[in-house]
């Protein structure tokens, strides 16, 4: 292969099956979506590169949009990058598409918001089917509940309560464009949208919300939490990973041939 010695930026949006990973970041001795992405542009291009996400989704969550980006002096055209990534990939992990960006672009650093969905299956029974991409939930869910106590999360808060870790000089404040509750069928959707999140904030956020629709906890603590007069939690529920979907990353131009707002999604 004929490599150029100008080395080009190229942005990839992914979808996956997040089940038998350890995550999205690179970790030793451990399958995880990086992992694999940075093994399959070696085995194309004979390169060793660093790809980055925009986001470091947990270990058994999913995406259907997430967005990745790395350095290489393969001169493929970006169809090319497609169509050998996805015979080189797992069939878990797939791409959708690939932009050559500037050098410049960061996937992580400028997208302007991420939209993450959580699947709850409120039925009497569990699904084979679904078993890795919800959370079941036996007893009937106050959909109405979890509405009103979701209503308290747009806005500019201080989310520490409802983060498992917190990096000593991290802010835990993050705003949050929306946190919308919705039933169709058996199945309940959580879906937040915001500049980012704190690590574990969307699981515990929905945990509570989930008992706060079981009855367990009343509406006004999510309220409490939102506005400070509730610093801390005796107990913090967070729902597994497998129900959490990273739908889309938002960027403001992006890909280039857009411009204007897009969703990689």
């Amino acid at each position: 292969m004929h490599c150029s010695n100008d080395r080009r930026r190229i942005a990839l949006i992914l979808d996956y099956d997040g089940t038998g990973y350890k995550g999205f970041q690179w970790q030793v001795h451990v399958p995880t979506i990086q992992g694999e992405l940075e093994r399959a542009i070696k085995s194309l291009t004979q390169e060793n590169t660093r790809v980055r996400g925009a986001s470091r989704t947990d270990a058994g969550a999913h995406a259907r949009g997430q967005v990745a980006d790395f350095l290489t002096h393969a001169p493929y055209t970006t169809d090319t990058f497609v169509n050998a990534l996805n015979w080189h990939l797992p069939p878990d992990i797939k791409v959708r598409g690939a932009y050559q960006v500037s050098p410049d672009f960061s996937s992580r650093k400028d997208a302007v918001g991420r939209t993450y969905r959580y699947t709850l299956l409120n039925a009497r029974w569990p699904s084979a089917l679904l078993r890795d991409f919800s959370h079941w939930v036996s007893s009937p869910l106050d959909i109405g509940r979890m509405k009103e106590a979701a209503s308290y999360l747009p806005g500019t808060h201080d989310f520490s309560a409802l983060t498992s870790s917190l990096p000593p000089g991290r802010s835990a404040v993050r705003n949050v464009a929306r946190w919308d509750v919705w039933r169709d069928g058996e199945l309940v959707y959580i879906e937040a949208c915001a500049t980012g999140f704190l690590l574990h904030q969307i699981r515990r956020t929905n945990g509570i919300l989930v008992d706060i629709g079981l009855g367990r906890l009343p509406v006004e603590i999510m309220r409490e939490i939102m506005d400070g007069t509730r610093k801390e939690l005796r107990y913090c529920p967070s729902l597994p990973a497998r129900g959490l979907c990273l739908m889309s990353v938002h960027y403001s131009n992006f890909p280039p041939e857009v411009g204007g707002n897009y969703e990689a999604g």
